[in-house]
């Protein structure tokens, strides 16, 4: 039942190193977990759905959802110290991205940087793993990825709910537009009537007065 359930995890490991990368990939597999593994931040971002944008404004957010993205990622786990985009810039980009936020984000490093430390947690890390990552370590990720699962679900149950209660008041809506329309009809039979009845009458009164004037030889 746990392999099973972990295999439904899938894992974002980035790593510029190819024996780090290795290892962490290793570590999560034998956890039963799916994993995919990129070299960079930029590409990272890329199998995200996000490209980046060098032409906007740097004051507007640096990244743009890709459409064509559908590969669900639980939990992203990266190197801190990686050329061009650091782990702590990725973790930026994510976060600041509306479908990719509540995405764990894990953060991996060989060196024990108080500072370093607390400004990836503060920018919402969920963990800092110092290198080598253990198996124990690893363990810890199950908890994040649970607590997404649950709060994607709970997003779910209520996007049904609304979806239901709006079907509920157009069902009533139509209810009460069907008595409405048959008063109408109602209404137009009285007024036909009581033209037909006015027609005849109109009828007997000139047959009164033309019956005098008959003969009958």
């Amino acid at each position: 039942m746990g392999v099973a359930a972990d295999s439904q995890f899938h894992v974002l490991a980035v790593d510029d190193s190819i024996i780090d990368r290795k290892l962490i990939e290793r570590l999560l597999k034998n956890s039963s977990y799916q994993v995919t593994t990129v070299d960079s931040g930029s590409k990272a971002l890329e199998f995200l759905g996000l490209h980046e944008d060098n032409e906007i404004n740097s004051n507007q957010p640096s990244v743009s959802p890709n459409i064509n993205q559908e590969v669900e990622v639980n939990l992203i786990i990266t190197d801190y110290c990686m050329p061009g985009m650091t782990g702590y810039d990725l973790l930026k980009k994510v976060k600041k991205s509306s479908s990719l936020k509540d995405i764990p984000v894990v953060i991996m490093s060989s060196e024990n940087v108080p500072s370093r430390i607390s400004r990836c947690l503060e920018e919402g890390a969920e963990e800092f793993f110092l290198k080598p990552v253990r198996l124990s370590d690893v363990s810890k990720l199950k908890p994040h990825m649970m607590k997404t699962k649950i709060k994607d679900t709970h997003l779910h149950q209520q996007q049904l709910q609304e979806h239901h209660k709006q079907d509920q008041e157009h069902g009533e809506l139509n209810v009460l537009e069907i008595p409405e329309a048959e008063s109408q009809q109602q209404s137009n039979g009285s007024k036909r009537k009581s033209m037909e009845e006015e027609t005849i009458t109109k009828q007997n009164k000139t047959q009164i007065q033309w019956w005098p004037y008959c003969r009958f030889d």
